[in-house]
């Protein structure tokens, strides 16, 4: 299990709600499609948090790569504003965070921290039954 942290190029305030329903729909058709659970989605103004379980062939690089790049990818498709915001550039910068968390004692504390880190963390989706792939 992972805790993903995924900042906006330039660290711009560009997910508002049309952004934030895109980037949660688009989440979900990952999960169908790979091995990849959404455990809980969140956002602030600038950046967005996962907490992601995955298969221990999946390297944290793959995932990231997969969700920064289908994200982006939608996001620009059907929010063609967030494009302008951002000059047609890139969506996300090219760095992220990524910490490993344990399935009890840390999840909350992640959580927590998740919660006092930003000024408007939004909970975009919670899926707390993990699965066995």
């Amino acid at each position: 299990m992972y805790h993903l942290v995924f900042p906006a190029k330039y660290r711009r305030a560009v997910l508002d709600d049309q952004v934030d329903d895109v980037l949660k729909q688009v989440c979900l058709e990952i999960e169908k499609r790979y091995q990849i659970k959404f455990i809980e989605i969140g956002t602030d103004k600038d950046h967005v948090h996962f907490l992601v379980q995955s298969v221990p062939t999946y390297s944290v690089t793959k995932i990231v790569t997969m969700i920064k790049s289908l994200t982006a990818r939608e996001i620009f498709r059907r929010c063609s504003q967030v494009k302008k915001q951002l000059w047609g550039g890139e969506f996300w910068t090219d760095g992220y965070f990524a910490s490993t968390v344990g399935e009890h004692g840390n999840e909350e504390m992640i959580g927590k921290y998740v919660k006092n880190q930003g000024n408007e963390y939004k909970k975009l989706h919670e899926d707390r039954q993990l699965l066995l792939f």
